[in-house]
């Protein structure tokens, strides 16, 4: 596949070519343009010293860098403003709270047209709380993949606008790796190497963090996410689902006995660290069906005593269970990254579903037990949101990868490079599922092969 890939006038040409950080002498545009239409693949194309249009700031300014970060991979529409020394100038999320409710869960064209209507004020918004305006940036920074190609595209069209009318550099962020990275904001403690589980609405990861840009898989879903077993159930028991699924189950079982009901655990029989949770949600939606509970046409604040004792319970026992295969997947996880780095001290937890107390409390003894500190950013960063996306973007912009600022008028039709199918890091060899090799097909090379190809490039 990666013969195949040309190196398109991008957002994330840095991804092919590693710049090398601190040589301020640039390029001649037609050199660029040369580079652009050669494949990455080809035995002729030598590495290229620079392809930024600016040089990378030298180190007594390095924390001098304010970048925009903006996020549309899906359903939150995001933007803020971080500094380099980790200080959040300002953050501003539109919710699509309402068209979830509505729709039932994410409907891309409905969620593309809510982000176009919410981008410019968003950044406007954003640029106004932080007290700067777009000559004060030093780059943007812009989630390119993975996501809903739809919703991506709107994001990455208005960051492009931004670059090419001020002439701003550009970086093209992989949404998961910024999940990852926004530990290393509110933590400083948290160097590399160090394992990260991430977890969210789409996306069940555990990676192996060896550097930036260098990512081992050790696990995904083969199906369904935690989130969105989580949203799923607790549609079908009739929680309210304008503050999201999650947190409404999460309330809801404290009220429950989560022994009541006996769930299997997923994938036991399977000693790797990969999830599944279709299983789970048949197992929840036949125990909803065999108790008759009217959870349909009876939302959870109308129900009767009795019926709202049988949703918590049915609530807690998904939650245990559920939770439950994280613990069993993180714990050979731990021992897989401390067998690869032994120095490893730090389990992130992060996206979404991070936010779940009882989700930090179970694998909080599961990192105790191994000598690891548990991480997870606060909630407000663990769900999607601009200031993951500013961070990472600043954390490639200081090692030279980024992009340079594109042509101010590009036509509507410009074919973006959008990922909405692209992996973080490589499977390590003893997690691979035999399951999801069928599963390739129109899949990006991953974040971390395009970058140590480029390395090996140099």
């Amino acid at each position: 596949m990666a013969a195949s890939i040309l190196l398109a006038p991008s957002l994330s040409r840095f991804k092919f070519l590693l710049l090398r950080s601190f040589i301020p002498r640039l390029r001649k545009p037609s050199l660029i343009s040369h580079l652009a239409n050669r494949s990455l693949t080809s035995p002729s194309l030598k590495p290229c010293t620079r392809v930024a249009t600016r040089s990378v700031p030298s180190f007594s300014s390095r924390h001098d860098v304010v970048m925009l970060g903006i996020e549309t991979s899906c359903d939150d529409t995001a933007a803020a403003v971080v500094r380099s020394d980790g200080q959040i100038l300002s953050q501003v999320v539109s919710s699509q709270a309402d068209l979830l409710v509505k729709y039932g869960g994410v409907a891309p064209k409905m969620a593309e047209e809510a982000h176009a209507l919410a981008i410019d004020e968003v950044v406007q918004q954003t640029l106004d709380n932080a007290k700067l305006t777009e000559e004060n940036l030093s780059a943007v920074a812009v989630t390119i993949g993975p996501g809903l190609s739809l919703c991506l595209r709107v994001g990455v069209q208005k960051a492009r606008r931004i670059a090419g009318k001020f002439r701003l550099p550009i970086v093209g962020v992989h949404h998961m790796e910024a999940h990852a990275l926004v530990a290393r904001l509110v933590n400083k403690k948290v160097q590399f190497p160090f394992l990260a589980l991430l977890i969210s609405g789409g996306h069940n990861l555990l990676i192996l963090a060896q550097s930036l840009g260098h990512y081992v898989q050790l696990g995904t879903t083969i199906d369904d996410a935690i989130g969105e077993a989580y949203d799923k159930t607790a549609r079908w028991l009739g929680l309210d689902m304008r503050r999201g699924g999650g947190p409404a189950l999460e309330e809801l079982a404290l009220e429950g006995d989560a022994t009541s009901v006996k769930f299997s655990v997923p994938m036991r029989q399977h000693k790797d660290c990969n999830f599944s949770y279709a299983g789970l949600k048949t197992q929840v939606r036949l125990a909803i069906e065999s108790r008759n509970l009217p959870t349909e046409n009876v939302p959870i604040s109308s129900a009767s005593s009795d019926d709202r004792r049988s949703r918590a319970d049915l609530a807690a026992s998904f939650q245990r269970v559920a939770v439950l295969h994280l613990e069993e997947r993180c714990q050979r996880a731990m021992e897989w990254a401390l067998k690869i780095e032994p120095s490893i001290k730090y389990l992130v937890v992060s996206g979404g579903v991070a936010s779940n107390r009882f989700v930090r409390a179970r694998l909080n003894d599961v990192a105790g037990r191994n000598g690891l500190e548990l991480v997870c950013p606060p909630p407000r960063l663990c769900t999607d949101n601009g200031v993951m996306i500013a961070w990472t973007g600043i954390e490639h912009y200081l090692m030279g990868r980024f992009d340079p600022p594109p042509p101010p008028n590009e036509p509507e039709d410009f074919q973006y490079d959008l990922r909405p199918r692209w992996p973080l890091g490589e499977e390590y060899s003893e997690g691979r599922s035999v399951a999801r090799s069928v599963k390739r097909a129109r899949v990006h090379p991953s974040l971390t092969s395009i970058i140590q190809g480029s390395l090996t490039q140099q």
